[in-house]
């Protein structure tokens, strides 16, 4: 009898979901695109990924992924240039504690990827959307983060594969790069990249951009841009660090 009234009991508790279960689902899928092209210097292409190491090692970032409602994102880090397939340095990962963010961090050590005389922004986009669907059936939120210094000049037309991945129901965010904003590049004003960003290349409800003005402040921008995505921020609700030297835009739903 005693063992009858122990398995009734039992049968009573309430179900705790485990950690592993939980995380069957991650708030957000978010594909990082990071351009390597010809015009970014070996120099600043390791600034770069300094900048997303440093991030993912921040207390902010883990933070950001720890509070949210499953506690999880899934993500994955890519390298572009051409209009060729891009080099993926850390495939889809799951980060669902401090542990996983750090170990994210370490695979960005890894030395990469061949580099092309082109920029093109709509090749790193569709092949993002192939990435991107392989997490729709897990993630709430599909997420490209696309960085880049300078604008679209191989590929299809850059607003052309903006509205295939929005009408997929991908949101875009940028992150250009301005560190050369008194340049002129192929007769492009590089003083006009976040105009061109927010114009042509983020879109999706919520889109925003983060413009980084220098390199000294681009792993302060990659931070509040980490957190404002994975947290469903925007920079209206989130003010800027008021000592951070980066413009905040927002894109058309």
């Amino acid at each position: 009898m005693r063992h009858v009234w122990l398995l009734c009991f039992l049968l009573l508790l309430p179900v705790v979901p485990t950690k592993a279960a939980a995380n069957d689902r991650q708030d957000i899928a978010l594909a990082l695109a990071v351009d390597v092209s010809i015009s970014v210097s070996a120099a600043e292409k390791n600034l770069q990924r300094r900048g997303y190491i440093e991030a993912f090692r921040s207390r902010e970032v883990i933070d950001a992924i720890l509070n949210g409602p499953h506690g999880a994102i899934a993500v994955t880090y890519f390298e572009w240039s051409g209009a060729v397939e891009p080099s993926v340095v850390v495939p889809w990962c799951v980060i669902d504690s401090e542990a996983t963010a750090l170990e994210f961090a370490n695979q960005l050590t890894r030395e990469t990827t061949r580099r092309k005389d082109t920029t093109s922004i709509s090749g790193a986009m569709l092949f993002a959307q192939e990435m991107l669907n392989l997490r729709r059936a897990t993630a709430r939120k599909l997420v490209l983060d696309i960085s880049g210094d300078g604008p679209n000049n191989h590929g299809i037309a850059v607003e052309e594969a903006r509205d295939r991945l929005v009408a997929d129901g991908i949101i875009i965010n940028g992150l250009p790069i301005m560190v050369n904003a008194n340049d002129v590049f192929a007769g492009f004003d590089l003083s006009e990249l976040d105009t061109y960003y927010q114009d042509r290349v983020i879109g999706g409800h919520g889109a925003f951009l983060v413009s980084a003005l220098s390199w000294r402040e681009f792993p302060d921008a990659v931070i509040r841009k980490l957190v404002l995505e994975i947290s469903g921020g925007t920079p209206e609700t989130d003010q800027p660090v008021p000592w951070l030297n980066v413009n905040y835009r927002k894109g058309n739903p």
